[in-house]
């Protein structure tokens, strides 16, 4: 089950023909507009494309992006637990590509619509219901806060009962207050979330002060094309060398790759380095992809496969 903010992810796409008389811009022609699931919904798209079954929990707006976001998600998610309200903005973020004609197109403007309306009790009380009964048959429990208002205090406390409950993991990822998520299984920031946190220069022996601060297991702290290092309770902290080219094509969504496939291990019954190793082989594949990606059982197979001469942990320095 995933709970967590839902982003329609917009990849508007163009030609750039020749600069503007009314100004000293270039006009776009555009050619295309497509609609990615994005944050949350990301995470729950790498579920199924992975092979487990995603249960996703959120709100959208009754709109048109909202429409397209679920649209995107088609039959392998399951979304009978998002609510979509009439007075609710889905949250939007418009990536603007373009170039000449016959040049790979770049990025050259996001543009993002956010939601500004705070989720009354009502709707507070309608996650938590869904919540509650999507949880009540998972094998584990993802929460991806992007700062949208979906996961507050109530509900990561019902995820962490259930969690405890039931005797499964909680995966919490969240961009900015990951210390307001004590009592998890584990969690998943990356590098600047941790540094956002400890202080520049952060190390290992920081970042295990960092789990025991929140009670964790376990810490998976993503590093770019450094690795991953994890911090386990009683157990040597682990480096694990990144795969694949250290020069990414695109890094969207990335994030919500690795915490999938880390969460489909520990659902799996896997330890938390086997767990960890497989999130970064899938890490590795969905940045050499172009715009918000998923990642399938194949190709996590093969890369795995590739890699199985290459030693993928080591103890940290």
């Amino acid at each position: 089950m995933i709970a967590g903010d839902l982003v329609a992810d917009q990849f508007l796409s163009g030609t750039i023909s020749r600069v503007s008389r009314e100004a000293p811009v270039f006009i776009l022609r555009h050619d295309q507009t497509e609609t990615r699931p994005g944050a949350a919904a990301n995470t729950a798209a790498n579920v199924a494309s992975l092979g487990g079954t995603a249960v996703l929990i959120g709100v959208i707006g009754d709109d048109a992006n909202g429409a397209l976001l679920r649209g995107s998600l088609g039959l392998a998610v399951d979304t009978n637990g998002v609510l979509a309200v009439a007075d609710v903005q889905t949250t939007t973020k418009v990536r603007v590509l373009a170039a000449q004609h016959y040049a790979a197109r770049q990025q050259v403007i996001r543009i993002d619509y956010e939601n500004s309306r705070t989720l009354d009790d009502d709707l507070r009380g309608k996650l938590l219901a869904n919540l509650t009964e999507a949880a009540s048959g998972a094998d584990a429990i993802v929460l991806s806060d992007y700062g949208y208002g979906v996961i507050d205090a109530n509900l990561f406390a019902s995820a962490r009962d259930i969690s405890q409950e039931k005797r499964i993991p909680l995966i919490v990822d969240s961009r900015s207050r990951l210390t307001e998520f004590a009592g998890a299984t584990s969690a998943t920031p990356n590098k600047e979330e941790v540094e956002h946190i400890l202080g520049k220069g952060a190390n290992e022996k920081d970042c295990e002060g960092l789990r025991e601060r929140l009670g964790l297991e376990a810490l998976l702290v993503t590093r770019g094309n450094q690795g991953m290092l994890l911090v386990e309770a009683g157990r040597p902290a682990v480096s694990i060398d990144a795969v694949g080219s250290s020069e990414p094509v695109d890094v969207t969504g990335a994030g919500d790759t690795v915490i999938a496939a880390y969460a489909l291990g520990l659902a799996a019954g896997l330890g938390f380095a086997d767990a960890a190793r497989i999130a970064n082989h899938a890490g590795g594949i969905v940045v050499m992809k172009k715009g918000t990606a998923t990642v399938t059982a194949d190709e996590l197979g093969r890369s795995i496969a590739d890699n199985a001469q290459t030693p993928q942990a080591a103890p940290a320095n």
